[in-house]
Order: C-alpha cells, then sequence, then structure tokens
C-alpha cells in the first residue's frame, strides 16, 4: 500500500486527486499508476483502469488471476467492473468511498471469489484526500 500511496503523491503533483494503485503479481510490482482524469482530459483514466492495462500488457493477457490490486482509495463501479472483468482474485483498499465507492452502488460486481480487504493504511489515505480537496476549496 505504501507503493499506492506513493503513486498518489505523483497524481497530486501533477494537480489530479490523489489516488494510486500498484497491482503485485507473484510477489513483484507488475504496474504503478495514478489518477490521469485530467492529464488526459479522459474521465476512465482513473489509477485502476491505468494499472490493469498496464498489468495486462505486462503479463500478455487480460486476465490477471495471479494478481493482487492496491489502491489507496475503494474504486468506484466502472474501476470494480473492469476489476471484475479482469478476475482480480485480490483487492486491497486504504479509505472508504462512502459517496462513489462501487459496495454502495455495485457491491457484487467483483468475480464471486474476489477477496476484498478495506482499512489498509486507511488513516493516512483519507488524509491525503481530504488535505487535496481542502486545497482545492
Amino acid at each position: 500500500m505504501q507503493r499506492a500511496l506513493d503513486e498518489a503523491r505523483k497524481a497530486e503533483a501533477k494537480g489530479e486527486i490523489p489516488i494510486g494503485a500498484v497491482i503485485v503479481c507473484r510477489d513483484r510490482i507488475i504496474a504503478r499508476a495514478h489518477n490521469l482524469t485530467e492529464t488526459l482530459c479522459d474521465v476512465t483514466a482513473h489509477a485502476e483502469m491505468q494499472a490493469i492495462t498496464m498489468a495486462a500488457n505486462e503479463l500478455g493477457g487480460k486476465y490477471l488471476t495471479d494478481c493482487t490490486l492496491y489502491v489507496t482509495v475503494e474504486p468506484c463501479p466502472m474501476c470494480a467492473g473492469a476489476i471484475g472483468w479482469s478476475q482480480l482474485p485480490r483487492i486491497v483498499y486504504g479509505a472508504p468511498d462512502e459517496k462513489r465507492g462501487f459496495q454502495k452502488y455495485a457491491p457484487h460486481v467483483l468475480h464471486p471469489k474476489a477477496v476484498c480487504i478495506g482499512g489498509v493504511l486507511e488513516d493516512e489515505c483519507r488524509q491525503l484526500m481530504q488535505d487535496f480537496f481542502r486545497k482545492k476549496r
């Protein structure tokens, strides 16, 4: 999760919402990404989407069945759908997203056998988001 936080800080430095994601496969980081929605003018350029694409390219296939996704904030429904389609078996996130998180809108969108663990470094992940939006206002 620390590597995902590093990615979130990179996003913040670019003026992006500070969310970072890392995908690990067999104890090796194969993808690192952060939000790029402003940079790319693309509403789908979330950290998770960027990391999934990078990991699939690294592995040479669309299914990430031996991987774990670490992300600083609970994925939105769009990202959770992509996580489900990529068959990621393990998702670890930091801070929950009560307003736009997938668990509120699409709690069954992940692969049926996927394990989802929230609250890892939650305070640090939440603080990064709160500080970002406080500066914006």
